[in-house]
Order: C-alpha cells, then structure tokens, then sequence
C-alpha cells in the first residue's frame, strides 16, 4: 500500500527512509497559522493532523503521514525566527534552561476513515552562553528556519548540554512513534527498531546517547 509523507523536510525524509520504507514525498499546502489560546500541545497535533489532510485530499487511498514540531518553554511556543534578530532573542531565552521539544505524528487513510495522531516529547537542556558559542551558531545562519532557531543535528548540537526522551524527537520526526503508528494499523516495517536505535545512524544521535 502507497505511503506518503506529507513535508518538505529534508530530515523528515532522511528519518523516515531509515525504517527501510518505500514512500512517496507530497508537501502539505497547509499554512501554519497558530491559533491563539492554543497550547504547545494542541498546537502541535492540530498542525500534523491538518498537514496529513491536505495530503490525503490528494491521495485518499494511501497511508499519509503528517508531522510537526514545537518548542515549549514554559507553556509558550516558540516557532521558527523571522530573522537572525529574532533567532538571537529565542537563543537568549532558552540559554542555559531546559524546554521541551514535542513532535505530533499524524497517520490517515480517507477511504478507510482511519485517522491517529499522537505525540513524542522529549526535555532539552541547553548550555549556559558562554565563549560566545550562540554568537557563532548565528552567524552560520543554520537557525532560521528551525524552531526554537536551532538544529540538533547540525551546528546546533553544540548548543545543547543534554536531552532526555528520543533524539529523533527533537530533529522533527520520532521513529519509534511512527513505528507504531504504522504497525497498529498492519503496514509492514522490515527495519528491527531496537537495533536502529541501538546504531543511532544519523547526525550528532550518538553524541546525545543515554
């Protein structure tokens, strides 16, 4: 049965392919507008949930993932920086504190009316700043673009002291979620997730190892 991810990203297609999957790449049109009043959570599940619709609008036969990432800081989302004036201000604040990182994995099939979304949530602690490590972190300019204006797999690793929960968590898209997601519904995965996680096979995973 065909399967779909519903991003752009190329992390999220990185991870996925991981599980030794043959899927098709079909971007959500879904604009991410936050709705106010909103928490990080329901924030989160509603923009996977719209993103995998948009898709299965589309391809209503097949197996849509649809996915987003948030960074909760006490409550509040951060999203991705308007600028590199913007980033600076989203580093300062999570300097030398813990956040969380919540990913929502959305799994749908409209002619089967099937329909799941569930969340991975994993805590961050970052370093304090200090040797002006922020300061070179952005001028590389990889925080734009990136929630929170960091990439833990890229340069922005150097930035986080520790995580607790699943690294693929914080890079956009948990594996052991999506995992389940789609063996509850009976799709078949080849790949043995123990193992996976045991090898750690992408960027900076086994440097956050626990």
């Amino acid at each position: 049965m065909q399967l779909i991810l519903a991003s752009s990203s190329p992390r999220r297609h990185e991870l996925l392919a991981l599980l030794g999957l043959a899927f098709e790449v079909y971007p959500s049109d879904f604009h991410e507008h936050p709705v106010a009043g909103s928490s990080p959570l329901e924030q989160v599940k509603y923009f996977s949930l719209e993103k995998a619709r948009s898709a299965a609008k589309v391809h209503p036969q097949a197996y849509v993932l649809g996915s987003d990432t948030v960074i909760d800081l006490d409550g509040h989302t951060l999203g991705k920086p308007r600028d590199l004036a913007d980033a600076r201000g989203m580093l300062s604040r999570l300097a030398g504190r813990a956040h969380h990182v919540h990913t929502a994995v959305a799994l749908m099939n409209s002619e089967q009316h099937h329909e799941m979304v569930e969340v991975s949530t994993a805590a961050v602690r970052m370093r304090a700043d200090v040797e002006d490590i922020y300061q070179r972190y952005l001028a590389s300019g990889e925080s734009l673009g990136k929630a929170g204006s960091y990439a833990i797999q890229g340069l922005g690793g150097e930035l986080v002291e520790r995580i607790d929960g699943d690294y693929t968590t914080v890079v956009g898209l948990p594996l052991k979620l999506v995992a389940y997601l789609l063996q509850a519904v009976g799709y078949p995965i080849s790949v043995d997730i123990q193992e996976l996680y045991h090898r750690k096979p992408y960027a900076n995973w086994t440097r956050f190892a626990v």
